[in-house]
């Protein structure tokens, strides 16, 4: 029998165990503070495990067994994104319906972070004697910028190998770089729209936005008429600011722009269906002629793809439009071979046209690992011990911790194909038989990390 197995055996206290996890709202970009509180209750349940704990500045922290050898380890994440009132249960309560699993946080990160940690008690408590050193290392702001395992990394040991269960199944070798820019402007002279308004973080779509236009009876009319034709809700309301146009899509992570249905997107195309790119401004001047309805850069010049990491992605993620400045975000995902610099130029001559300026946010280089890496015969092996067949090396465009284990770490897992875990967006889950199939191979893989010459 697989060691991996034996998880199995501590499946109720688990799923108890993350439905307390899952009840601290860590949204790291809304309450920093709930960030800690998990990070804090993830070592105090370490030392009730008979575990080493250590905390990193309320920023990262890890659990260990073992000592000497080689530092084997695995990276997760407790912060999540936000959740809309869009849920059918409540996102912040583990849910079990259907079959599966819910609530935010169960595939990206908790899940899996809780998983590694009973990985290290299950290996205490059967006494297994290891070769290495074995760390689970847990961050608290992965989703707006993983400041938490630099801040890890300025003091504690780069891992010899290691991965981190933030991703799909089978073995992600390469991870496309992640460009995330500001654009901003001055108001000018859009003389209908008074503001607009959409989307909540950089790496999502945005499932809702709104408009308030000053405009003529007969345009509020046509605009009515175009709405019925375009590939989204529309719902209008008379307010004393004027016409307020809502415009609901669909979410979506946004290495997946184009799974989801950007509102922010399809507002601006019906609003310029109707009205003249000056009285919109340039910002909507800008999005509606080089972003489109768009995800893949196409009107940017920037559509481009490479055999190791497939296509480029371009996800308009959030805009504000107010009385003084227009700005909004841009997340770019490109191709492992390619150089992000030059796309920076690209958007920077585009934008120069419409007066914008452009800034980075952030810039994430790619990440590409061959397989004469020790890590990946490790996880090849543990996958076919507990699934009976190899696993697949694949492409991401997310962006996980994996790009900062300095070039000894891959992402592998929880999400198996045909799962719809609903990733940043509504009803996050995995069906409950994936979910322990993922805890089983997680067991196997850093057994053989403990026991590896």
């Amino acid at each position: 029998m697989a060691f991996g197995n034996k998880i199995r055996e501590y499946k109720e206290e688990l799923l108890s165990d993350l439905r307390e996890l899952i009840k601290i709202e860590s949204v790291s970009s809304q309450h920093p503070d709930k960030c800690v509180e998990a990070l804090q209750w993830m070592l105090k349940k370490a030392e009730d495990f008979g575990l080493i704990a250590k905390n990193i500045d309320n920023k990262a922290g890890h659990a260990q067994l073992g000592e000497g050898g080689k530092l084997c380890a695995t990276l997760t994440h407790l912060d999540v994104v936000p959740a809309s009132s869009n849920w059918d249960t409540d996102p912040f309560d583990l849910t079990l319906k259907d079959g599966r699993l819910l609530g935010r946080g169960v595939a990206d990160d908790k899940g899996s972070a809780l998983i590694t940690l009973y990985c290290l008690r299950i290996l205490k408590e059967c006494g297994i004697e290891g070769k290495n050193t074995l760390r689970a290392i847990f961050g608290t702001d992965e989703e707006v910028g993983m400041t938490d395992v630099a801040a890890y990394f300025a003091k504690e040991d780069m891992p010899d190998m290691s991965f981190t269960p933030d991703a799909e199944y089978g073995i992600c070798r390469a991870e496309k770089g992640i460009l995330q820019l500001e654009l901003t402007c001055n108001r000018g002279n859009a003389a209908v729209l008074t503001e607009l308004k959409g989307g909540t973080v950089v790496n999502a779509v945005a499932d809702s936005a709104y408009a308030v236009i000053n405009c003529s009876e007969n345009d509020d009319h046509q605009l009515m008429r175009l709405a019925d034709a375009k590939n989204s809700e529309f719902d209008f309301m008379y307010t004393p600011d004027g016409m307020l146009i809502k415009c609901s899509g669909k979410a979506a992570h946004a290495c997946e722009a184009d799974k989801g249905n950007n509102a922010i997107l399809q507002l601006i195309d019906l609003l310029a269906s109707n009205f003249s790119l000056s009285a919109l401004g340039n910002l909507c001047s800008f999005i509606s002629t080089r972003l489109r309805l768009e995800t893949d850069g196409t009107s940017l010049g920037m559509k481009m793809r490479d055999s190791q990491s497939g296509a480029l992605t371009v996800c308009t993620s959030t805009i504000d439009i107010n009385e003084t400045t227009e700005r909004a975000t841009l997340d770019i995902r490109y191709p492992v071979t390619f150089g992000g610099k030059e796309l920076i130029k690209r958007v920077k001559k585009a934008a120069d046209v419409e007066n914008i300026e452009v800034n980075v946010l952030s810039h994430a280089k790619p990440l590409y690992l061959d397989d004469t890496k020790p890590v990946i015969g490790i996880l090849k092996d543990a996958y076919s011990e507990i699934m009976g067949e190899q696993p697949e090396m694949y492409a991401t465009g997310g962006g996980t911790y994996a790009r900062k284990l300095g070039g000894n770490g891959v992402a592998f897992g929880p999400v198996f194909s045909g799962d719809p875990s609903n990733l940043h967006t509504d009803n996050e889950g995995l069906d409950e038989e994936n979910f322990m199939n993922h805890a089983e191979i997680c067991l196997e893989a850093m057994y053989r990390m403990y026991i590896a010459d």
